[in-house]
């Protein structure tokens, strides 16, 4: 490899004192991620090689440990001894190709092996790339749960030529593989002279092609649709959750089914409520006659008004539980904590001048406590 090397921890996204399960986790996402039967960025063929060969060196202990000491992956500098391919040790994981199998449903996806090697494997099913979507919805509906309506594209076997993306429905040996589904292609790496294996890019690993492409699809076998799919979103899902809807992204390989719609939920946040986890926070606003005198009254939930008594001689920002009146899910209920508010009055009646006059007047002629007063003035001037 010409010029300066990438870290190889960079590659990966991993820290240097990564241990060897999250190297092995961390290549398994990128090299899924930017596989070349997925990622169609011009650089994706050589972004792939240079994931596969920091997880080579990564995933063995001896080779990891000469890069650490020397910082290079030059094979004729320090002790990279048994670099001969990507065949040997991968610090107890199995080989690359074992993993990209295990990935691609054992399509031997752009894998790498050595040079010479007679070990050939026909592209097996791929499945098609997932799409991910962002939903909005009402804080109510998610409290409650509701069915939507979603609009969506998605690929679909293509109705006139019944998937095959043939014309007339006949099929023909694919000339790039001659019917193998494989592409091999002879690189230069800095571990030597690699054999790449990947699928076919003209038969998609299948082997056959159409005789005739269909005038519908142009031999791809899908057609794009649009629809209207109805979502079920289940009660009580926060922000951030993701409902999967099956078989709703793009179209596999070679067979392989389509991938799944993932749909990020978006709850958009209410006037009066506040959600945190399960529980439900709202602010009450009181008359200060309530609060120092007491009060039973009802008090919106997400589920509807109910009754809570406020006790004689409440305090502003006193908070009280109302067990079982927040979010129910599968997982439990939670509760509503209301926050009073005192609304203290900027204008009064004369009537109510008075009244306040004269417990100002008496809070210190009478033996009885303050509140006892005040209770017994507006008890008084309500009869």
């Amino acid at each position: 490899m010409a010029g300066q090397q990438k870290d190889l921890y960079e590659i990966l996204g991993v820290e240097r004192s990564a241990s060897q399960e999250e190297i092995k986790k961390a290549y398994r996402k990128m090299a899924k991620k930017y596989h070349p039967d997925v990622y169609k960025g011009a650089d994706a063929e050589e972004r792939f090689k240079e994931i596969n060969a920091a997880y080579e060196i990564l995933s063995d202990d001896q080779k990891r440990a000469a890069y650490d000491r020397y910082g290079t992956t030059d094979p004729n500098f320090g002790n990279f001894g048994g670099f001969g391919g990507f065949g040997g040790s991968t610090g107890g994981f199995g080989s690359i190709d074992d993993i990209l199998n295990a990935m691609f449903g054992g399509a031997g996806a752009s894998g790498f092996s050595s040079y010479g090697s007679s070990s050939r494997q026909s592209a097996g099913p791929i499945k098609g790339e997932n799409i991910s979507k962002t939903i909005d919805i009402s804080f109510m509906d998610a409290i409650h749960g509701k069915t939507v309506q979603i609009p969506v594209d998605y690929d679909a076997p293509c109705e006139h030529c019944s998937g095959t993306g043939s014309e007339n429905g006949k099929l023909k040996t694919c000339p790039n593989c001659h019917g193998s589904g494989v592409s091999v292609e002879t690189v230069q790496t800095f571990f030597g002279q690699m054999r790449q294996e990947s699928v076919c890019p003209e038969c998609g690993g299948s082997g056959r092609v159409p005789e005739e492409n269909c005038h519908v699809c142009h031999g791809d076998g899908f057609t794009r649709k649009h629809t209207e799919l109805s979502v079920k979103i289940p009660q009580g899902i926060q922000s951030g959750a993701r409902v999967r809807v099956a078989g709703k992204g793009l179209h596999g390989y070679n067979g392989g089914p389509s991938g799944d719609l993932h749909l990020t939920i978006n709850v958009l946040p209410d006037k009066e409520f506040k959600r945190v986890g399960n529980d439900i926070y709202y602010t009450m606003p009181v008359q200060a006659v309530d609060a120092i005198l007491g009060k039973t009254t009802e008090v919106p939930t997400v589920f509807g008004k109910e009754e809570l008594t406020l006790p004689a001689g409440t305090q502003p920002d006193q908070r009280f539980r109302m067990k079982g009146k927040g979010v129910r899910t599968d997982h439990g209920t939670g509760d509503q904590f209301v926050t009073v508010k005192i609304e203290i009055p900027k204008k009064i009646s004369e009537t109510e001048r008075e009244l306040y006059e004269q417990i100002r007047g008496n809070q210190n002629s009478a033996p009885e406590s303050p509140l006892d007063k005040i209770k017994g003035f507006f008890q008084k001037g309500n009869e």
